[in-house]
This record gives C-alpha cells, structure tokens and sequence, in this order.
C-alpha cells in the first residue's frame, strides 16, 4: 500500500513516519520523501491512527490527485535546490515535465491553482531560503553561495533577495543572523 504525505521534506520526515508506522506494527518496504510504501494493506483504524500520528509531527496524508501531484512537484523542486550540486543541463520545466511524465502547462496550472503562487515563484522562494540558510551558517562567502545554488552572478542573487525579502544579502546577515530564532 502507498501512502502520500504533505509537507515531508528532509531526512527527518522520513525517519519519523517509519517510526510511526513501526509503531503500528506495519513495516515499511519503502519510504522517500512524500511516498512511504508499506508492506500489504493497512486497516481504516491504522490509516487512522497513521494520519494523527503524522499530524503531532507536522505531516499530513493526502490522498487527492492533484494534491499529491503538487506535492511531487514541490519534493521535486527542495531536492533540486537543498541536494543538487549539479546545475541543470536542461530548464527546468522540460525537467520537470520529463520527471513527472506531464504536460509542464498543465503541472504549471495545477500548482498555481493549488498553491497560489506560480512553480518560478516558489522556486525563488526556496532558493532565498536556502540562502539564508547558508548565509547565517557563516560557511561560505555569498561567491561560494552563488555558484553552490547555481545563480549567474552574485548581483543576480542579490537581487533576487531583495526583491523577495526587502534587504540585501549582507544586512540580512547582519540583521538576523545574530539571532538565529529567526531563520
């Protein structure tokens, strides 16, 4: 049985529902992030006790075709920018359509209607998070930053987070960074 699950997106997610459905006495054949498979069928009463269990921890089943689609989509694009270090060879809509096997017009249209926001957008976003991310660990220069996460130029970045956040890179650091509660 496969089991779709919202807001899974890390190493720790995963861990925990294995450890949810152990507790249940189910074992698990597979689990990657937004897709736990588990071995036979799983009772009204475990999916239930499942679904409470996950919601304690943040995560939610889904079981809507367009949900889960939009959230192949957003697994798909926090791998890309949190795991990848490769930049794309292709744009990432023809990667996504081939990843997904659909239509990018019509994964586009989905994900904006579900989310409210367009795919670009979102990438945007995850891409800002993950730079300040990296900026406040103190790590790597905001160089290094923008060739780890595949920018053209350091200006583009930076320009790309003050548009998103209203401030630029370095007063981010200056600003939040000192108080990492923030983040």
């Amino acid at each position: 049985m496969i089991f779709y699950i919202k807001n899974m997106v890390c190493i720790r997610c995963k861990m925990v529902v294995k450890h949810e459905l152990e507790n249940l006495g189910l074992f698990c054949l597979h689990v990657e992030i937004g897709r736990v498979e588990v071995e036979g069928t799983v009772s009204a009463v475990d999916i239930m006790k499942f679904k409470i269990a996950l919601l304690g921890s943040g995560l939610e089943l889904i079981y809507d075709k367009r949900s889960i689609l939009v959230e192949k989509i957003k697994n798909i694009i926090s791998e890309m920018v949190n795991y990848s270090d490769d930049p794309l060879k292709t744009n990432f809509s023809y990667y996504l359509s081939d990843k997904l096997s659909l239509d990018y017009t019509y994964l586009a249209n989905v994900f904006s209607e579900h989310q409210g926001i367009t795919i670009e957008r979102f990438i945007i976003m995850n891409r800002i998070q993950k730079v300040k991310e990296l900026i406040c660990y103190n790590e790597l220069n905001l160089t290094e930053i923008s060739w780890k996460l595949h920018y053209s130029s350091v200006a583009h970045l930076s320009t790309q987070f003050k548009k998103i956040t209203g401030i630029t890179p370095s007063f981010y650091k200056h600003l939040e960074c000192s108080n990492p509660v923030s983040i």
